[in-house]
């Protein structure tokens, strides 16, 4: 084994991988300082980036592995302990959740940003990890080397930090939607994912394509908090002066009622 795996540590509060404990981790705050998901404008993915698919241990490409549906793309670390787990566990139920299929109306891509990483390492992770069967089937875990893990995290405006010391990373723990044609169109956190949020994010990011016609209904009264990371109520302007009205036009009817001949 390459590299031992460490207990999952308090870093799931924080949202930054980073496999080593404390006390061995030798980057300062400076490098840390580094470790972001900064998506530059107009971000999109190389589809034609060369990798290897593990499923098979077979060459594919990023847009094959979209398949031209809403994908949540998940940068992750093959052999990491700590945040990668739960984060592929917290994004594959609440894509369960969503009611979504995937494969067919969306794609769940996880690509490893260690190019040391190898097939059966993917495998094991999207096997022991995803918690759901079905869905690991449909899932693809990629692998590449170095100049095709440096070309996607530089077009997602993905920065991370290699720790010789404790031969670890320290990176973000962020899922990325993605619309079929390779945009990025939300950076989410996965560790606060939920079912109905995010099935209105791919909803969004497959243009009105994925999802019913009740979601693309919401959609029209909901927009994306990028703060907080889910879908807050953007009617509620409306629905303020909706309120006054029918508080008016009760009003008005207890007047009018108030004024009618009483019936002895």
């Amino acid at each position: 084994m390459r590299r031992a795996r460490h207990p999952r540590l308090a870093a799931l509060l924080v949202g930054i991988a980073f496999a080593a404990t404390p006390a061995a981790a030798r980057l300062n705050r400076t490098e840390l300082a580094r470790v972001a998901v900064v998506p530059p404008p107009g971000a999109r993915v190389p589809l034609d980036l060369a990798w290897n698919d593990a499923a098979g241990d077979r060459p594919t490409t990023l847009g094959k592995a979209l398949g031209g549906r809403p994908t949540l793309l998940l940068p992750v670390d093959y052999t990491c302990g700590n945040v990668c787990d739960p984060m592929l566990s917290m994004s594959g139920a609440a894509l369960a959740a969503t009611g979504l299929v995937a494969g067919r109306d969306v794609s769940l891509v996880l690509v490893g940003i260690d190019p040391r990483d190898d097939a059966a390492a993917a495998r094991h992770m999207l096997d022991t990890e995803l918690g759901n069967p079905g869905l690991s089937a449909q899932a693809a875990a990629l692998v590449g080397d170095a100049a095709a893990v440096d070309r996607l995290t530089q077009a997602l405006g993905y920065r991370f930090v290699y720790d010789a010391g404790t031969d670890s990373f320290a990176h973000p723990a962020a899922a990325i939607l993605l619309t079929g044609d390779g945009r990025v169109a939300r950076v989410l956190s996965p560790l606060a994912l939920n079912g109905s949020d995010l099935r209105l994010a791919l909803v969004e990011a497959g243009e009105g394509r994925t999802g019913s016609l009740a979601d693309r209904l919401v959609l029209l009264c909901y927009g994306y908090d990028a703060a907080t990371g889910v879908y807050t109520p953007m009617i509620r302007r409306v629905l303020s002066f909706a309120a006054a009205g029918t508080i008016l036009a009760m009003a008005i009817g207890i007047v009018l009622l108030s004024r009618r001949p009483r019936q002895v």
